[in-house]
Parts: C-alpha cells; structure tokens; sequence
C-alpha cells in the first residue's frame, strides 16, 4: 500500500469530496417548480386525457369506422354505430375504459379523420372507478374544451405523420 491511500484514508478524502459536490451544488439556482402554480410544457405528442373532436361547423368527427377499438391492445374502447338518415354511419355509443387504458396512443393513429385524440390534460383524477369510464357526451366535452390545444398539437405534430 502506498502512504497516499493512507493519507486518503486517515483525512477521509471521499468524505471531503462528497461535502465540497454538495456545497457547490447547494449554491446553484434550483431546477424545482413550484408545481400547482407553474408547469413545465408539454410535448405536442403528449398521450394525456382522451377527447372527440368535431368539425367547424359542430358535427363529431367519427365515422364509426371502428378502428380504435379494433388496434386497442387492452380493449379499452366499445363502438356501437347505426346508420343515419343521409346514408352515413355515426355512432350512437363511444366509451372508453380508462382504468384499462394504457395510453398507447394507437387508437390516435389509427383514425382516419383525427376523431379521437389525446389531449394534453394530466390532471383528472376521480374519486370513484366509475367517474373513469368515459362515454361520447364526456368525450365530446373534453373536444370542445381542448379543442385550440389540440388542433395546435396535431399541427406542431402533421410533419412527422
């Protein structure tokens, strides 16, 4: 052994080293928010609270085409669809589970007309599990309440798709 690991260990050489990376990091300003009252941003590609879109002139975007329910990994999504009066197909139910959504964003992609996206609101938290099954009218609320948020994320979002 030589008489520097000695030394080293006498004077507790690591201890000293580990003080002086805390006291310079002590002194630098803080990375933490204070997060109620500010909030990091948000990636246009953010997977968060699930939302129908409608058209400018108000009719829902789905056309019961059925692909987000077919692509769902954890069938989270149940489609009933009848045809209407002009010849084409709506839907007439539209629930999303979202206990047993995984937030995959599959059923985003799949969708021919951007109906069904998701949407950059994290914070829904519910008292009850039933609160957490979205039918059409809570999904179409949602659209309606994010809708300038979403078009601008799907549009930040269209080069890459």
């Amino acid at each position: 052994m030589s008489l520097g690991y000695y030394v080293k260990s006498f004077t507790l050489w690591e201890f000293v080293k580990a003080h002086l990376l805390t006291l310079r990091y002590f002194f630098k300003p803080k990375a933490t928010i204070n997060y109620p009252y500010e909030k990091n941003p948000l990636s246009p590609r953010f997977r968060g609270e699930h939302a129908l879109r409608r058209y400018p002139n108000g009719e829902e975007r789905c056309i019961a085409c059925k692909l987000c329910e077919a692509v769902c990994p954890a069938q989270a999504i149940t489609i009933e669809a009848e045809p209407r009066a002009d010849g084409s197909r709506r839907t007439t139910r539209y629930d999303i589970d979202m206990t047993k959504c995984i937030y995959c964003g599959f059923c985003q992609e799949a969708c021919p007309v951007d109906a069904i996206v998701e949407g950059p609101n994290f914070e829904f938290s519910t008292e009850t599990r039933e609160e957490l099954i979205y039918d059409k009218a809570k999904l179409l609320d949602n659209g309606d309440r994010w809708e300038r948020a979403l078009a601008a994320n799907l549009a930040a979002d269209a080069a890459y798709r």
